[in-house]
């Protein structure tokens, strides 16, 4: 039967949120990739360690899957790495980092995370982090301004405050180690986690392909979904780990 069979062939694809984020970051990947992949979004949600949010996430996960980490879902992913490689067939990266927190950056995550328990209501993205995580372009759109405000409100400080306690670790090893087929996707304009890392990341697994976009910041799943849903779908149809 022709509906069992292209039902079959479809990959499991498991893909990671950021900060703040959930499944309305991947909308448009969700619809695109549809007919190639049964998606699945994982919960960054509950846990403050890479460790706990990893197996909680590989606990809801099918055997094997395609794996795609954007931002903080790409330490998560790089944990997965490390916890079970054997489930991974494919491995995208997506405005995110190998690196760990810098002394600055966790300086800086302590005073967001000391502002977020002032009293008051948590708003998510304010105007400076928005100008941060979207490319300048992009600010007047008041559409995408929108969608991001809702997701970090919706999320709120709670989740906030777990996400940014968990630690960012070096990924060099583990990225070096792997050899299937991998992508790496960046803003060119990305403020967060900007283009150098993304090639730093892409030269420690020679067989990676590294996609730059234009005229995006960091949020790219949502600022240029075409491209993305395109890039991931190219990565998908390559030959998988084995």
């Amino acid at each position: 039967m022709p509906d069992t069979q292209e039902h079959s062939a479809k990959q499991p694809l498991l893909l990671l949120p950021g900060l703040l984020n959930d499944t309305t970051l991947w909308q448009a990947q969700l619809h695109a990739l549809a007919d190639i992949a049964h998606c699945h979004v994982g919960d960054l949600t509950r846990h403050d360690t890479l460790q706990a949010t990893a197996e909680a996430v590989l606990a809801d996960a099918p055997p094997r899957f395609a794996l795609a980490g954007f931002s903080l879902g790409g330490y998560i992913a790089q944990q997965i790495l490390r916890i079970a490689p054997q489930r991974v067939t494919h491995l995208a990266l997506l405005d995110t980092s190998f690196k760990p927190d810098s002394p600055e950056r966790a300086a800086q995550r302590q005073a967001q995370q000391a502002s977020v328990r002032m009293p008051g209501h948590f708003h998510g993205f304010g105007d400076k982090l928005m100008r941060s995580y979207i490319d300048a372009s992009r600010l007047q759109d008041h559409a995408l301004v929108d969608t991001v405000r809702g997701m970090t409100t919706r999320l709120g400080a709670e989740v906030f405050l777990r996400q940014s306690r968990i630690e960012r670790v070096d990924g060099t090893q583990v990225l070096g180690d792997w050899r299937g087929p991998a992508l790496v996707l960046c803003g060119r304009n990305d403020a967060i986690t900007p283009l150098p890392v993304s090639e730093r990341m892409a030269a420690l697994m020679p067989q990676a392909t590294l996609v730059v976009i234009d005229d995006c910041g960091h949020l790219a799943p949502l600022e240029k979904p075409e491209q993305v849903s395109t890039a991931m779908r190219d990565w998908l149809q390559s030959h998988a780990v084995s």
